[in-house]
């Protein structure tokens, strides 16, 4: 991935507003760690924005801030843009991967009754659930990873994953019911 590539899907968003180019640097490193920028005035704080094309995800604040988090997102068309709002919250979760998910990759079935929370759990330290109104749970999940190679790639089953630590700080910071913003995909 270029650093032109990151500054175009997040400028593409529109999400971020006079952010000087120098801030947004290519997936590595320093880079992965979180850091604090400006956003658009008329972004509503406590939100969660997550701009798949730049694997990016902002937590917002007043005063026209955010921090700002890199993530990997879903694979081809398992990533489900939308609205949603943060239905649950669990610290190491368990995974039981859906029917869908066994279907795309046989190895998973060894899950089909539940992994129990732990490091090797692929939703990691932390978990906040999507839901949407009449719908209910998703499946969709902002989660944890432990396998940092996969940041600023588009690899999973539909859901925004972060380094463990980051995820424990968003985690901290996300109430329940906040608004959670997936942008569609541009490329």
């Amino acid at each position: 991935m270029q650093r032109r590539d990151l500054i175009a899907g997040a400028a593409a968003s529109g999400l971020l507003a006079g952010l000087p180019q120098s801030a947004l640097a290519r997936i590595s490193g320093p880079e992965l760690q979180p850091v604090r920028v400006r956003i658009r005035p008329d972004i509503a704080p406590g939100e969660v924005h997550v701009i798949p094309d730049a694997f990016m995800l902002y937590w917002t604040m007043p005063g026209a801030q955010a921090i700002r988090y890199m993530v990997r997102v879903g694979r081809d068309d398992l990533y489900e843009p939308g609205e949603y709002f943060v239905g649950a919250k669990k610290e190491w979760p368990s995974w039981t991967p859906t029917q869908a998910m066994i279907e795309r990759n046989p190895a998973y079935a060894e899950w089909e009754d539940g992994q129990p929370g732990g490091p090797e759990n692929p939703l990691g330290a932390r978990a906040l659930y999507l839901f949407q109104p009449g719908r209910g749970d998703t499946f969709l999940r902002i989660h944890g990873t432990n396998a940092p190679s996969t940041i600023g790639s588009a690899v999973s089953n539909g859901c925004a994953g972060l380094l463990n630590d980051h995820v424990i700080d968003l985690y901290n910071r996300v109430p329940m019911r906040s608004r959670v913003v997936l942008h569609p995909k541009t490329v």
